[in-house]
């Protein structure tokens, strides 16, 4: 039994590695991606596609500057759990027809636990560094993560109780469940129109969780030179850009485990690796398609919004309109 129980360890710490690494690669290519993307759409030339790279390399060799007034071991600790934290949450996507590494060992509310410690981890980061424009960069986000917290946890609770009641038997807030009971088949008419709501909630917040255009209020660099991050450079910048390449990875594969979890292989009657291959190439292209809709094209078509219309925005039009995606689900489970 221990020989197993060491086997079965050292396999998990092996795939965590290598789960690790694919998704840096695959962030940092997709970042790259983006960019290429949003300069094509503003008539600009754009950075190669390998620039987010090209960068992750030039930092990691520059000078590691800590400001004077800063708290030197919070300063150089908070990259480091910022980008462990957002790491960690990729244990417990499945990817196409492959279950998740940590399946059973967690849900999709510990999922929203980690993904506030890359926010409360750069607050706190702001405030260690001395800067009075990180500080007001962490003010604001202090207040953008209270904001988009509330449509957030209603999304989740929502599909998780349509589970609940079509399936008492099992943990509703696995995300390997969530994964294969596609919430559109479990509802009708009322259920499917709130499920499109809940979907639209979730394609709002994910820009405010990844401080993109238009709710980078923390960075806003005209504004705050750069905010949060103002003072942070080399390898700690580096970490950074990594950490979000990251959350950017997984808030998109969270969009497609709560609402597009489809798998392609079914429709050719493949098995084996040639299905889970497939599957894997397909979920890549859903990937995309998420990143595409819900952060580059928002952030080209709106400009930023102030601090004001940020916590305006999600405390009210967007948590209203996921509440009512909850109440239309529960009309549809009652009638």
């Amino acid at each position: 039994m221990m020989e197993v129980s060491l086997l079965e360890i050292i396999g998990r710490i092996i795939g965590a590695i290598i789960i690790a690494f694919i998704g840096i690669v695959v962030g940092l290519f997709y970042k790259g991606l983006d960019r290429k993307l949003a300069a094509k759409m503003q008539a600009r030339l754009g950075p190669p596609l390998r620039q987010p790279f090209l960068d992750f390399f030039k930092l990691m060799i520059k000078e590691n500057i800590v400001p004077e007034n800063a708290v030197p071991w919070i300063f150089n600790g908070v990259p480091v759990l910022t980008l462990v934290s957002a790491l960690t949450i990729l244990f417990y996507l499945p990817v196409g027809s492959i279950p998740p590494l940590l399946s059973g060992y967690g849900d999709v509310i510990l999922i929203i636990y980690l993904l506030t410690l890359p926010a409360i981890g750069m607050v706190i980061g702001g405030f260690a560094s001395g800067s009075p424009y990180a500080n007001v960069g962490a003010q604001r986000e202090m207040v953008m993560m209270m904001s988009y917290e509330l449509p957030l946890v209603t999304t989740v609770i929502s599909i998780g109780w349509k589970l609940s009641q079509v399936y008492p038997q099992i943990n509703v807030f696995s995300l390997e469940v969530i994964n294969n009971h596609p919430i559109w088949g479990l509802v009708g008419p009322l259920g499917f129109v709130g499920a499109i709501f809940l979907l639209l909630t979730l394609a709002v917040v994910t820009p405010g969780e990844l401080s993109k255009i238009p709710f980078d209020v923390p960075e806003a660099e005209t504004e705050l030179a750069g905010g949060l991050l103002v003072e942070y450079s080399g390898r700690n910048l580096a970490l950074f850009s990594l950490a979000d390449a990251t959350k950017t990875i997984v808030m998109a594969s969270l969009t497609i485990v709560l609402f597009f979890p489809y798998n392609i292989s079914p429709l050719f009657h493949l098995s084996g690796f040639l299905a889970i291959a497939l599957d894997t190439l397909f979920f890549l292209v859903k990937l995309f398609l998420v990143i595409f809709i819900e952060v580059t094209f928002i952030r080209v078509a709106v400009a930023r919004f102030k601090i004001d219309q940020v916590s305006f925005a999600y405390w009210v039009p967007i948590s209203l309109m996921g509440l009512l995606g909850l109440v239309l689900i529960f009309l549809d489970h009652i009638i």
